[in-house]
């Protein structure tokens, strides 16, 4: 049985397989790790080293893969919408755009497979990385079901990044405007969705945040720190101090309720998903040449009145 690919996955696989720029990035992205490796490395013989340690090095080994993670996480987030911010603006600066819309595949097609190609590209380097990541499993004391769970929060993660770079390129004709534009929307999601929690927390002089936290249920940042609490002490984030303050008021009943055991990270999981396909969908919405030609005989309609 043969697998029918995407041809826009097809073909920006084949594109990248031949560029040595995946190369070098591979390498550069192992290089990162291998100095976060190296720097989380001497912080734990430090620790080890000190006098009021009472723990042996293997146990601070561990520790080693939150840190590696985080890195990824980071590095991940960062060029996910450098790759997906050129994907539709790149292919008007070549003037290849409307050769591709020509093409029996749907808009949604065309965005679905930029966003694909993204993410398997960013699975090359999370593949890379799996030697060093696994460092801190050889010791014992993690589940080797953890690093699963990890390539698939990463892969959460770059679908949504991929999604919002692929709208930002669907709007823009420049990818340096797309590439702005993608860090102008993680800064609201990421920074601006805690906004309504601090200002009910001036609001009422620090006594009660309500129902505000429920904003950062679209917070990678914060499903990522759920994650790890989750892996690391099998405990919530929000779980221990919602469930103190629930009784003097301070947290509403529905965020109390989400922060016991792993509902907040499931539901925060599906909410970053379904802004990722409302992204998407914004975006084959805005490449469909039906919805602009309605803009196009407008600004036709202008430039001949003018001319008269």
């Amino acid at each position: 049985m043969k697998i029918r690919w995407n041809p826009i996955v097809k073909k920006d696989l084949q594109v990248t397989a031949r560029s040595m720029r995946l190369s070098w990035g591979l390498f550069a992205y192992d290089l990162v790790l291998v100095l976060a490796f190296l720097l989380a490395l001497a912080v734990i013989q430090g620790e080890t080293y000190s006098y009021y340690s009472d723990r042996n090095i293997y146990s601070y080994l561990i520790d080693l893969f939150p840190v590696l993670a985080v890195a990824q996480v980071c590095i991940v987030a960062l060029i996910a919408p450098i790759i997906t911010a050129s994907s539709i603006s790149g292919e008007k600066e070549r003037q290849t755009f409307d050769i591709m819309l020509t093409t029996c595949m749907s808009p949604f097609s065309i965005v679905l497979g930029k966003v694909v190609s993204a993410v398997i590209r960013i699975l090359f380097f999370v593949a890379a990385s799996m030697p060093i990541m696994a460092l801190s499993f050889v010791v014992g004391g993690l589940a080797w079901s953890s690093l699963l769970y990890f390539v698939l929060t990463i892969i959460l993660l770059s679908v949504l990044s991929g999604s919002i770079g692929i709208f930002c390129s669907s709007i823009c004709r420049k990818s340096i405007s797309a590439v702005v534009l993608s860090f102008v929307i993680y800064f609201v999601i990421y920074i601006l969705t805690f906004v309504p929690m601090l200002l009910k927390i001036l609001w009422t002089d620090g006594n009660t945040v309500g129902e505000a936290p429920l904003f950062l249920l679209v917070n990678p940042g914060v499903f990522f720190e759920e994650f790890f609490m989750q892996l690391m002490t099998g405990e919530s984030a929000f779980g221990a101090e919602a469930g103190s303050n629930f009784t003097q008021g301070s947290v509403g009943f529905v965020t109390y309720r989400l922060a016991q055991g792993k509902v907040w990270m499931f539901l925060s999981a599906a909410c970053i998903l379904v802004l990722a396909f409302w992204f998407m969908i914004a975006a084959a919405w805005k490449v469909n040449p039906m919805n602009n030609m309605g803009g196009k005989k407008q600004s036709k309609k202008k430039t001949t009145q003018k001319a008269d």
